[in-house]
Parts: C-alpha cells; structure tokens; sequence
C-alpha cells in the first residue's frame, strides 16, 4: 500500500468511499488530563426552527463538518516587554495568582528569536501542545485562526498557522501567534477556542472521523524518523517523499474505549 503525498487520483486506483478515519493522540502524556480531545465545530445552539436558518443550510453544515476545534490548556495572561539590552521577553500578568506556575509556563509558551519574526516589530510567540494528528490516506490538516467562535475581548494579533499532510509528516501541532498590538496583552482561559484544524480528504466531499489512536511502536519510530527535521533543513517539505517510502502501511489504531 502507498500512502500518496499527493491528491493525484489515477485511473488505476479507485476513489475511495466512506468517511476518512483521522487519528489523534498526544506525543507527551505528562500532566495530559488537562488537553481536551479536540471537537467538531458546531453549532448545536443557534436556531434550527425555521427552514431558511442558515443552521440548516447544507454549505453551512457541509463547512463545519470538516473543522476540529482545539481549545486553549490552561489560562494565559503575559504582556510584551523588553529589557535594558532591548531584549524581548514575556511578562505572566497573573503573578501569583495565576493557575500555571511560571516556571511550567516558560516552558510551553515562549517567544521566538527576534530575527526570526516575519514581520518586523511584530513577536511571535509559541505555545507548544502534544496534539498530533495521523491519517493512513491522503489527508491535508490546515491549522486556522478559530473564527467561528465570537471573542469579546479579540486577540491583539493573528494566529500564524500552516497546511501539511498528516498521512506523512504527522507532527506536534503548536499554536504560533504574531502580536501585532504590543500594548495589549495576551488573555486566554482554559477551555478557550484556541484554533481550527481543517482537513483536506480525496475525494474533497468524503466525511471525516477524528478518533483517538494508540501510540504503537509503529508510530513512535515513525515520529522518530521525522522528529527535529527541521532543525537540519529549510524546507522539510522536501522530505516528504523519503519520509513515505519509509512509512509502514497502517499506523491508525483506534482506541476502543469501554461504555
């Protein structure tokens, strides 16, 4: 079995039917009790009653189905600063009464190098999480700005996010951040939408079904072979092909949870 990088469909290969299983697990299980499964967007609460809703509009319907909502882990609220060198750095607003320790914080949420920001002036700032996401065929994750979900208080900036295929290049997802507004802080809460993933199937109109898998020793090489590539090159997507010819056949294992 070959597991393409492409959307090519070729006529020696029939289209495949039926919903597309995408796995998910996380890559750290430390302190994981606090990363809810990620959640199809809906919305269950706006109003269904009258046939010309646009709840009830099959596009609408059609959309949301193939957006997975990850919500935020622990409360955030850090402001931007620099020091007396004019080095960037980040301030936990919460002081002691915040719900994560400081130190735990600095070590998921952190800015990156000055000279690596896209836009001068503008940080950015990452939040690593265990979420990864694996599919056996041909699957494209995008991972997007959550913007569906009305914010009262909108973040000072936009969310830097990306598309790859996850059936070769599974990955910890991050949630990346460019803080155009300096001067506004940074507020999120636990249980907050903190972004969108989108997937791509072949064809385009197949459902898809996010389940949790098992971390198998399959899985775990795999995630080894292609782990910390992007410290040794600029384009890893160059990698793609070489990672798919060492990829095993089946890597999604469902778990099957009782009751």
């Amino acid at each position: 079995m070959r597991v393409s990088v492409t959307f090519e469909q070729t006529g020696e290969s029939p289209a495949a039917t039926g919903p597309v299983t995408v796995g998910w697990f996380l890559a750290d299980q430390k302190g994981g009790v606090i990363y809810d499964p990620p959640e199809r967007v809906r919305t269950a609460e706006v109003n269904r009653d009258h046939a010309k809703s646009a709840s009830r509009c099959p596009a609408v319907i059609n959309l949301e189905s193939r957006y997975f909502m990850v919500r935020c882990p622990f409360d955030i609220h850090v402001g931007f600063d620099r020091d007396k060198d004019g080095k960037p750095f980040l301030k936990n607003l919460s002081g002691s009464k915040s719900a994560i320790r400081a130190n735990k914080l600095g070590e998921k949420l952190h800015l990156t190098p000055e000279p690596e920001w896209r836009l001068k002036g503008v940080p950015t700032i990452q939040l690593s999480l265990p979420y990864v996401f694996i599919a056996d065929e041909p699957v494209y994750a995008s991972q997007i700005s959550p913007f569906m979900h009305y914010a009262k208080d909108p973040l000072p900036g936009t969310i830097f996010g990306g598309r790859f295929p996850i059936n070769v290049w599974p990955r910890p997802l991050m949630w990346a951040f460019e803080w155009h507004d300096t001067d506004k802080p940074i507020k999120l809460r636990r249980g907050d939408p903190l972004f969108y993933v989108m997937f791509e199937t072949l064809p385009q109109d197949r459902g898809v079904a996010v389940k949790e898998v098992e971390l198998t020793d399959d899985l775990k090489s795999y995630m080894e072979l292609i782990s910390g590539a992007v410290n040794y090159v600029n384009q890893t997507f160059s990698l793609f092909e070489a990672a798919e010819a060492r990829r095993p056949a089946t890597l999604v294992k469902p778990i099957e949870r009782k009751g």
